[in-house]
This record gives structure tokens, C-alpha cells and sequence, in this order.
């Protein structure tokens, strides 16, 4: 972990994301500021509004403003927005060698669809799930960077023995990219309420706080990894921690009719966003 640490502190978030979040910090700040300061970055603006239009909005008129779009979104998803961004941005020089980011990136937003939408079949606010869900497996990340062997040895023996993946690379590594994940969120001084539930997901009977949105989040991972591995979800490496039902109050059938939904709109948004 030692050797993460050192490399991830050499990794840090654009000026940004650090305006904008010194910006939000004042208690006098003004939603024109924070419009001012985006409009400074064109393809944070675009970006924004690519978001405001998308189809999942639904919108009668097409929004061309960014002052409109920022006043539509709200403070804290232009920050998550932004975030998002940040991150992204962040590991843009990550090789194909060493991972395929589009298909990263693509499995994230995936997770991130179906985690805000397992939100909404609970009734909560779940734009804050879509950016857990987005940031959820960044910790490998930081380990295809400094420990590119020893984390692809975990991928391989996981797959050969059909073993959940966390528990390979604690066995291998003495933690996981859960762990890492959020250590990483603690070094960019994010709130506990994204540094735990990515740290704890992978084992959300350990966490203390932010019960609700871990389990939230662990099963949004374990409905994406399902589907994609065509597995069954519920079952073996795909098996819910028992502590998350009883946290979450959701059923099988629950989760399976939010992965349906998802799956249809992140078709959408493959389609008239990713390309």
C-alpha cells in the first residue's frame, strides 16, 4: 500500500476542481460565480451542457446557457460534475497497454447509472450515488499505475479460481482497490460520504456511517459484474452481504428491475454521449 501512497500523492486533482471547491466553501459564494468560473473552462462548459440536454433530461427546449445549466443542475452536482471531470482528466495518460480507459470508464458510468437508480427505487436523493458509482473502482486505478503486475495476477487467479476479486487481492496484497480507492479520496480531502462508502463497499458490514449508500453502492457493483460476466446475481462471487439487505430494504426482484432499467439507459447514453 506504502508504494500507492507515494505515487498516488504525486497525483493531483486540476486548478479546477480546487477553485470550484474553495469557490462552494464560502458561505457567500453565488451560483453567478460558480457559472463564471466554468465558463472559463470550454470543455467543462460543453461538457455541462452536454449533461443539462442529455435525454435522460428530457427537456422541452435545448439548454445553451451555461449560467441556465449551472442554475438547472444546482451547486452540488456541478461539483460532482466537476469532479467527474477532474478525475477523468486526471488518468488521461493512462496506456491501452496497461488498461482499455474507454472500457473503464464505460463499466463506471454503467455502475453509476444503476447505483442512482437503485437510489430512486429507494426514494433518496441519487445524483450523490451516480458519482459513487462513477468513482467506485478508481482504486485500480492507482494500482495499474504502481502495481501494474501484482494487480493483474489478482485478475487472472480471481477469474481461474471464481472468486470474488477483493478477496484475491487482499490475500495477495494484504488489501483491495476498494481500500485503495478510498485512501485516495481521504488524500484529496473529499467528504466521508464519498471516502466510505468506495472504501467499504467491497465489505459493507465493516462501515460505521454511510451504511445506506454502501450497500447501495456494493450491490450496484455486484448488478454490473453479473450482467457483464453473465453471471446471477444473488448467487456465489454475486451473493449480497446480508448486513445491505437490512440496510437497504431492498428484494432481489428490486435490484434486477433497476439493473433493466439502467441497462436501457446507459444504452442511451452509450449512444448519444459516449459514441
Amino acid at each position: 500500500m506504502q508504494k500507492i501512497r507515494s505515487s498516488a500523492q504525486l497525483i493531483t486533482l486540476p486548478e479546477i476542481y480546487l477553485r470550484l471547491n474553495e469557490l462552494l466553501t464560502d458561505p457567500d459564494y453565488t451560483m453567478a460565480e460558480v457559472a463564471l468560473l466554468i465558463s472559463h473552462d470550454p470543455g467543462l462548459s460543453a461538457q455541462i451542457l452536454r449533461i443539462v440536454n442529455s435525454p435522460l433530461k428530457r427537456r422541452e427546449a435545448k439548454v445553451e446557457r451555461i449560467g441556465y445549466a449551472v442554475s438547472l443542475l444546482g451547486a452540488q452536482q456541478i461539483h460532482d460534475v466537476v469532479l467527474c471531470a477532474s478525475v477523468t482528466e486526471t488518468f488521461d495518460g493512462i496506456h491501452n497497454d496497461v488498461i482499455n480507459m474507454k472500457q473503464f470508464w464505460q463499466r463506471s458510468i454503467y455502475c453509476a447509472i444503476t447505483a442512482r437508480q437503485l437510489a430512486i427505487k429507494c426514494e433518496v436523493e441519487c445524483e450523490r450515488l451516480f458519482l459513487l458509482g462513477l468513482l467506485a473502482d478508481i482504486g485500480h486505478l492507482f494500482m495499474y499505475l504502481s502495481i501494474a503486475k501484482q494487480a493483474q495476477q489478482a485478475i487472472v487467479q480471481a477469474r481461474e479460481e471464481q472468486r470474488p476479486l477483493y478477496l484475491v487481492e487482499k490475500e495477495l496484497l494484504g488489501f483491495d482497490y476498494a481500500e485503495v480507492g478510498g485512501m485516495m479520496m481521504k488524500e484529496w480531502s473529499l467528504p466521508k460520504s464519498l471516502q466510505l462508502p468506495i472504501a467499504f463497499h467491497t465489505d459493507p458490514g465493516k462501515v460505521k456511517q454511510f451504511q445506506f449508500e454502501t450497500g447501495l453502492l456494493h450491490i450496484a457493483m455486484l448488478l454490473i459484474r453479473a450482467d457483464q460476466e453473465e453471471g446471477d446475481f444473488g448467487e456465489g462471487v454475486y451473493a449480497v452481504n446480508q448486513n445491505v439487505w437490512t440496510a437497504t430494504d431492498l428484494t432481489l426482484e428490486d435490484c434486477l428491475n433497476a439493473r433493466a432499467i439502467a441497462a436501457e439507459q446507459f444504452k442511451i447514453v452509450t449512444e448519444s454521449i459516449l459514441g
